[in-house]
């Protein structure tokens, strides 16, 4: 993915975590996935064409776009309230690819292999939340910490990640990638902490009302 597209997909994330949680309403979201994923399509299509016969550059460039078309696809889900089956399915392939990352990049870049593989959890998700509709795994609710995991750790892996990369001082030591998975496990147990908390302000869902899972309404399951 592109280092300047991910300081703008932090923030996606972010907003789409906290319109998952009820704090952002899912129209008012819209607009930053729609732009991002514009952005995401549009410019790496030009790249591609017009330095599609180098490997080096196909290989660098495509990923951008396979992340483009979720945030575009995500806002036109949200402004026309189009049924997210679909958008869920399209997430499982995202998440296939990431891991496949995740798995291909861990002895040359450790750092970024936590990364994919942090994306992959993402993606996986909103499989499960949109394209399998289920909300829940028995009490602990899905999409609830959907939203806490995208809102600590969009930011980190996306928008931080690209400030080091532009900045030169991206580390790929194996001590690197360790402290990398040990703040996803950090996080992710955080994620699990408050989602088993009452939302600050809003209180906590109650059994049988709708769930938002990144934004976009799914039937609670029983």
């Amino acid at each position: 993915m592109g280092t300047v597209g991910l300081l703008l997909v932090g923030v996606v994330l972010l907003v789409n975590g906290l319109s998952s949680l009820g704090l952002v309403p899912p129209r008012s979201a819209a607009p930053l996935n729609l732009f991002v994923g514009t952005v995401q399509v549009v410019f790496p299509t030009i790249i591609l064409v017009q330095h599609g016969t180098d490997p080096a550059v196909v290989n660098a460039t495509w990923p951008s776009l396979l992340f483009g078309i979720t945030y575009l696809w995500f806002g036109l889900l949200n402004i026309f309230e189009i049924e997210p089956q679909g958008f869920g399915w399209y997430s499982a392939f995202v998440a296939a690819i990431a891991l496949f990352y995740a798995v291909t990049t861990a002895r040359t870049d450790p750092v970024f292999a936590v990364i994919w593989g942090t994306w992959a959890i993402m993606w996986t998700l909103f499989f499960v939340l949109l394209g399998l509709g289920r909300t829940r795994l028995g009490s602990f609710d899905l999409g609830r910490f959907t939203g806490w995991f995208l809102v600590l750790l969009g930011v980190p892996t996306c928008t931080v990640s690209a400030l080091f990369l532009l900045h030169g001082t991206w580390a790929t030591t194996a001590t690197a990638g360790l402290a990398a998975l040990a703040g996803l496990a950090l996080l992710t147990a955080l994620s699990v902490v408050l989602t088993r908390g009452a939302l600050p302000g809003r209180g906590t869902r109650r059994e049988g009302s709708p769930a938002r899972a990144g934004g976009e309404l799914v039937p609670s399951e029983a």
